[in-house]
């Protein structure tokens, strides 16, 4: 516990920027936004805050950063998606958070495979699609699919990582790629579907920020040193 101590007390001050910009916003925005310029801002600064930790704890082009890497150009697009989405621009915003999934999917890698894993969460997708797609028009009857498949591979990814390993740092991630799957189910549900759900905005934000604070502090233990003191404090 005292090694775990240590560790947050290392990493809280890297975080204080994106605890800030997120009292902001749900301080500030208060409502359905409608396109308006300062409540984009305040939507994309919790994961510009988010870069800036990913930048803050150490990166590098080297090897032992790499994770960093996808993970920080994940963090870019899913910014540009967040302005998108928020100025109406629902299919570019699914573009470029589908791009970001993709950088994620790469920070994860694929060993080991965990098939069962993978195709669990594709049957249930695909159950998901087929349920779906009557509801879209004819722009998102092909993207969403592809974006919902997308994003399940990097949720099996994450949790195949996290099976594999067993540390604090990849099961929180795994959990992070979990809450980004349910607040983009949320969207799915309250858009297609016509779901009225009880403070929907703050349903989809709330798990949406809690999952990519989970999958950005993933990489506390980036870079050589780091990683072998990590394993041997944090199991």
């Amino acid at each position: 516990m005292n090694d775990f101590g240590q560790f947050a007390k290392a990493q809280a001050p890297k975080l204080v920027p994106f605890l800030v910009t997120l009292i902001l916003y749900f301080s500030l925005v208060r409502k359905d936004p409608q396109g308006e310029l300062w409540t984009t801002v305040l939507k994309c600064l919790p994961i510009v805050a988010l870069m800036f930790y990913v930048v803050a704890k150490g990166i590098s082009l080297k090897k032992e950063y790499r994770r960093s890497l996808w993970i920080l150009l994940g963090l870019v697009f899913s910014c540009g998606g967040d302005a998108l989405l928020n100025i109406n621009l629902f299919p570019f915003g699914m573009i470029s958070f589908a791009v970001a999934h993709v950088f994620y999917i790469s920070a994860f890698g694929w060993k080991p495979v965990q098939w069962l894993i993978g195709l669990v969460l594709y049957v249930t997708v695909s159950f998901f699609v087929y349920f779906v797609h009557q509801k879209l028009d004819e722009i998102l009857i092909i993207g969403v699919p592809i974006y919902c498949f997308v994003i399940t591979t990097m949720l099996w990814r994450s949790l195949a990582r996290a099976v594999d390993s067993r540390n604090f740092l990849t099961i929180f991630c795994a959990i992070g790629a979990v809450l980004f799957v349910i607040s983009d189910a949320l969207i799915a549900v309250t858009m297609f579907v016509g779901v009225p759900l009880p403070c929907a905005r703050l349903q989809i934000m709330i798990t949406y920020y809690a999952a990519q604070f989970a999958i950005a502090l993933s990489t506390a233990n980036d870079g050589p040193a780091v990683r072998q003191s990590f394993r041997k404090k944090i199991k």
